[in-house]
């Protein structure tokens, strides 16, 4: 799921190509990819648009009279930026919006469609999308630790909530705890004045730093690949691979249809995180540290 730094990269991208510009045409392939009747759809065509923002996780196109799209690319929605008029593509096809210069795709891989597109009046509908959680510029550590404090989470589920922080995902969450050298499980009424200070200034590093480098790498061409799994993340989607802070090798913990991943000598002081199905598989044998998971492995 794209988050703070693949959205500002998707910003960057969209505002020089279409503010300004009218959409001359909507076309929809995925009827569930609109999840509203009124106003209609139709109601965008030969309205400019006069902003892109961002909304936590979701991005916010603002049209003249008051109208706005907003969209939500979920897990696997991406844009596209095309020739003009170019067709939706057959499989993985959303909608198209069409501008004189060229045609923005929406697109979704995978046969779970989640991805949506709200088409609202006025600010207050806008805004009945916004889930609360903060921007974390826009804090100071003391009312980042206020909010960390408020309900007793793990640090892992406190990051990733959007009533919380807002565009803090699956992916770059796993980047910061393993900056702060922080464990994902660890609970957020045990952490000390220095592990949050700790905490905050890594989520601002991570996401100010993810943020310069897409667009670096990108430079005025429209994102292809925005994906959670990059080849320079530490720990993220590096499962058995070497920490490039100490070398030893990432582990992981799943649950539901996410994963945690992190270093234990970095993060958690050489423990091994247990996921509730291996803790049930193993019981009493649940390997403890590395060492005992070789141990494991070599039977």
């Amino acid at each position: 799921m794209p988050e703070l730094p693949d959205v500002e990269l998707y910003l960057s991208a969209l505002r020089p190509r279409v503010v300004g510009q009218a959409v001359r045409r909507v076309r929809l392939a995925s009827p569930f990819f609109l999840r509203t009747v009124t106003p209609p759809l139709a109601a965008l065509e030969g309205r400019r648009i006069v902003d892109v923002r961002r909304l936590g996780k979701r991005i916010v196109f603002a049209f003249e009279a008051d109208l706005f799209a907003i969209v939500h690319l979920m897990i696997a929605g991406r844009f596209r930026w095309r020739a003009a008029g170019a067709p939706i593509p057959g499989k993985v096809g959303l909608a198209a919006f069409d501008f004189d210069a060229g045609t923005l795709l929406l697109t979704e891989a995978g046969s779970r469609k989640q991805a949506s597109l709200h088409v609202v009046e006025g600010d207050a509908a806008v805004r009945a999308f916004d889930a609360g959680g903060a921007e974390v510029f826009d804090l100071t550590c003391q009312e980042f630790a206020a909010l960390l404090r408020r309900e007793n989470h793990t640090l892992k589920r406190a990051l990733t909530d959007p009533h919380i922080f807002s565009g803090i995902g699956n992916a770059y969450s796993d980047e910061i705890l393993h900056a702060a050298r922080l464990s994902p499980l660890a609970l957020t009424s045990t952490l000390s004045d220095e592990a949050i200070e700790a905490l905050f200034d890594a989520t601002r590093a991570v996401l100010r730093e993810w943020t310069a480098s897409l667009q670096r790498e990108h430079g005025a061409d429209f994102p292809e690949k925005v994906t959670a799994f990059r080849p320079a993340m530490a720990v993220h989607g590096r499962y058995g691979k070497a920490c490039p802070r100490c070398g030893g090798p990432v582990q992981r913990i799943v649950y539901a249809r996410n994963e945690a991943n992190y270093c234990p000598a970095c993060q958690t002081g050489g423990r091994l995180l247990a996921d509730r199905a291996l803790s049930r598989l193993f019981g009493a044998d649940w390997p403890k540290t590395l060492e005992d998971l070789e141990r494991l492995k070599s039977k």
